[in-house]
């Protein structure tokens, strides 16, 4: 009897759906990006296109860096655009597994790319503390132009992960 309950107890915690807290994501102790993310099987992922930030200054010529204003305010858009696709969904940033980060040199500080510009955005969701257990694995990578948004600085595609909805 000892050996079939303890069968079906195997069996059943082998059949039964991941959950989202099953997500593993290992921390760095000295940035606020995991180092890696464990997704289980049966998760639902959803998987959101390169977002680039709204006009910030309307007035400012279209295909300019002003037009879209600085790092920090255009990561700050693109992280508020990409949480609401993902509300769409019925996730948050929470949920966000892998973040692929395009940075374009800014003209103002000489093409280098404004990477504390960047993270003063990114702490605002994402602080050592506030939700390092939710931490996505992170690239950042610098790229010469973003073509569909002429001027601007950012483009961010996140991918989330969930449990199947019921």
């Amino acid at each position: 009897m000892k050996l079939l309950t303890l069968f079906a107890a195997m069996l059943c915690a082998v059949t039964l759906p991941a959950r989202a807290h099953d997500i593993i994501r290992h921390a760095n102790p000295n940035v606020p990006v995991a180092t890696s993310v464990l997704i289980p099987a049966g998760m639902d992922l959803v998987v959101v296109s390169g977002v680039v930030p709204d006009v910030a200054d309307p007035s400012a010529p279209i295909g300019s860096p002003q037009r879209f204003g600085d790092t920090a305010t255009q990561a700050k858009s693109v992280l508020g655009k990409l949480a609401r696709e993902l509300g769409a969904y019925g996730l948050t940033m929470a949920d966000v597994v892998k973040m692929n980060v395009f940075l374009v040199g800014d003209p103002r500080k000489k093409g280098d790319v404004d990477f504390q510009g960047l993270m003063q955005a990114y702490m605002g969701l994402y602080g050592m503390r506030a939700m390092e257990k939710n931490l996505p694995a992170r690239t950042t990578v610098q790229v010469a132009g973003l073509p569909s948004a002429a001027g601007a600085l950012v483009e961010i595609e996140a991918t989330a992960a969930r449990h199947p909805q019921e």
